[in-house]
This record gives C-alpha cells, structure tokens and sequence, in this order.
C-alpha cells in the first residue's frame, strides 16, 4: 500500500505486546517499519519505558500523548492509521493522537533519537506491507478494513 486508510479494532491482553507496521518492505530483510504500537500501557515493561512506547505512539519515535482515551486491557479498542502523500496520522478511539510527515526535519530529528536512527530511508515514504506484530501475547484483532487511497487528493482528510 501507498496512500491508505486503515481501521481496525483489537483487544489487548493483560501484560501483552502488540502493533500494526506499516510500510514494511522485505528489502529490509526484516519487519523495521513504522508501528502504531498496541500494548498493555499499565503492565508491560516496553511500555513503561515511556509514552513513546506506549498504546497509538509511532513506536519509540513519537509518543502518544497522555491525554489520549485508552480502554484498558481486556477491552476493545479502536484504531486508525491514514497514510495520504507524506502525510501520516495514528487514530485512537475515534480522536487523532499524532500525526506527522514523511521525510521532515522534525521527523528525522526524532528517527536520531530512537531505536531506528541507524536504519538507512526509514523516515521516507515508499510503497510497503501492513504486518500485524506477533510477540508471542494475546491480542485480537478484528473488523479490519482499509481503503486505498492511491490517486484521491490530499485534502479533505
């Protein structure tokens, strides 16, 4: 997928470890993309770390914020990932969480402080898969649905 809309709702079980990537291409040799991380914010060590690693963050590159409407484990959620040009934006429970742009200083800046800052053209736009992450902990997925938006103007997100 280019340009596309992605929802989905999932539930989380206590403890567990999840995410949706995107833009994964299997020139990489391996799944390193962007991730819109699904986790047990309150009982999972990853999460802890900090909201950058937290529910609805671009995975340990942007955090999620705070503020943000988070069910808790055991209880569907519902997410929302809009790729349109270099335009992204990370949904959660019906309200925009984060949103950035491909191949900006502010996300280069932030890529330098993350787990990915050695990882050649992970900040730029490419075509890519969507992967449903497997740490091994239960989580559910379901109601699944993506629109392409390749071709449809920009505006009006």
């Amino acid at each position: 997928f280019n340009d596309f809309d992605l929802r989905f709702e999932w539930i989380v079980a206590p403890g567990a470890n999840s995410g949706v990537k995107y833009l994964v291409t299997e020139e990489r040799g391996e799944p390193i993309a962007h991730e819109y991380q699904i986790i047990d914010d309150v009982k999972h060590p990853d999460a802890l770390i900090g909201p950058h690693r937290a529910t609805a963050a671009l995975y340990d590159v942007i955090a999620a914020p705070g503020t943000k409407v988070l069910k808790p484990a055991g209880q569907r959620n519902e997410g929302r990932i809009l790729v349109q040009g270099n335009h992204v934006e990370h949904w959660l429970n019906g309200a925009k969480v984060i949103e950035y742009e491909l191949g900006s200083a502010a996300l280069k800046a932030a890529k330098a402080k993350s787990k990915f800052k050695d990882v050649a053209g992970w900040e730029d736009k490419l075509k890519g898969h969507i992967l449903l992450q497997d740490h091994g902990d239960e989580v559910w997925y379901q109601n699944i649905r993506i629109r392409d938006l390749s071709g449809a103007p920009t505006s009006g997100r």
